[in-house]
């Protein structure tokens, strides 16, 4: 039954400009691994909107938050292929939690299919507006001082910028405390309430809170400083050669999806991310480098998994209570 039904889809979506769920008018979800508010979130939801334009469908952003977007996929693994559920894949739930969680229910190779990447953005080094350590070097200086004490918030154990904090501890031989949440919204809302006071975030969901001045930038974590806050150092020029913790986010669907369907859905969002006001809103939150094809973010998944396991090897990265 399932492979006559995706051969119809890839009938269908031969002889239709549009995708199957957009001749029947059933509406499509884009489910995200993590709260309202953080940089998943906000990308997905200008997609959505493009989209529900584009298809002339209701284009949802469902949010599945919890571990790391471990759940997330894991549900959109068991859900059909018919493109009616996708999900914006990312760096933590693709690429890290292979790494960090070998029991994960799902095989990423063999449960999903990737569509297209959306973006990559570097992390942000940032605090609060009550701390005074506001360089690398005084920020060093600061947990050197108070070992065990100076905390750093996270969206969650084994997040991308979780692992960008290891980095840096490993780098810089600090003793720091990891404070993981469920996401960036509510992990920013602490940091902004002097809960904890430092963390590496993702720019796309710290940039609105820099930019109103509740949060204040310290580093960005690409070798390249990004467009989007070209006053602020590198990690690199901070004093961390080669120091680079990205974060990027792609759209995927289940296994088995039907290849001109995969056609249809990266041309579109290709189309999406080429609108001027899209490419000035994702150039605001430095998400850069997203398109191509399925079969480039299929490829470069699999560096990012091989990239991320080194690191976890490396590093000796053991996961917080």
């Amino acid at each position: 039954m399932l492979k006559r039904r995706t051969f119809a889809l890839a009938a269908a979506a031969i002889l239709s400009p549009l995708p199957l769920f957009a001749q029947s008018n059933q509406p499509v979800r884009i489910v995200v691994g993590f709260p309202p508010g953080g940089g998943t979130d906000i990308l997905a939801r200008v997609l959505a909107q493009k989209l529900s334009v584009m298809w002339n469908v209701q284009v949802l952003v469902e949010n599945r938050a919890g571990a790391t977007g471990v759940i997330a996929a894991d549900y959109l693994s068991k859900q059909a292929p018919d493109g009616t559920t996708l999900m914006m894949a990312h760096i933590n739930s693709h690429a890290i939690a292979p790494a960090l969680f070998p029991k994960i229910p799902y095989q990423v190779e063999r449960d999903f299919t990737p569509a297209v990447l959306v973006g990559v953005t570097p992390n942000l080094l940032i605090c609060g507006e009550q701390q005074t350590a506001r360089t690398v070097k005084d920020l060093v200086e600061l947990c050197r001082k108070n070992p065990g004490r100076i905390t750093f918030g996270s969206a969650g154990n084994g997040s991308a910028q979780h692992l960008a904090l290891e980095m840096f501890k490993l780098g810089a031989g600090l003793d720091a405390i990891h404070v993981p949440y469920k996401g960036s919204g509510p992990m920013l809302t602490d940091l902004m309430g002097g809960q904890i006071q430092y963390s590496f975030d993702t720019m796309t969901a710290a940039t609105p809170h820099v930019k109103n001045g509740k949060v204040f930038a310290i580093a960005q974590t690409r070798l390249q400083r990004s467009a989007a806050h070209p006053t602020v150092p590198t990690m690199a020029e901070s004093g961390f050669p080669g120091f680079e913790a990205t974060t990027w986010y792609g759209l995927a669907g289940p296994a088995k999806m039907a290849p001109a369907l995969v056609r249809h859905i990266n041309e579109d969002v290709n189309k999406v991310l080429a609108m001027p006001d899209v490419q000035e809103r994702f150039a605001q939150y430095g998400a850069e480098d997203g398109g191509g094809s399925a079969e480039k973010f299929s490829t470069f998944i699999q560096a990012e998994m091989r990239k991320w396991a080194k690191v976890v090897k490396d590093a000796n990265v053991k996961m917080d209570a």
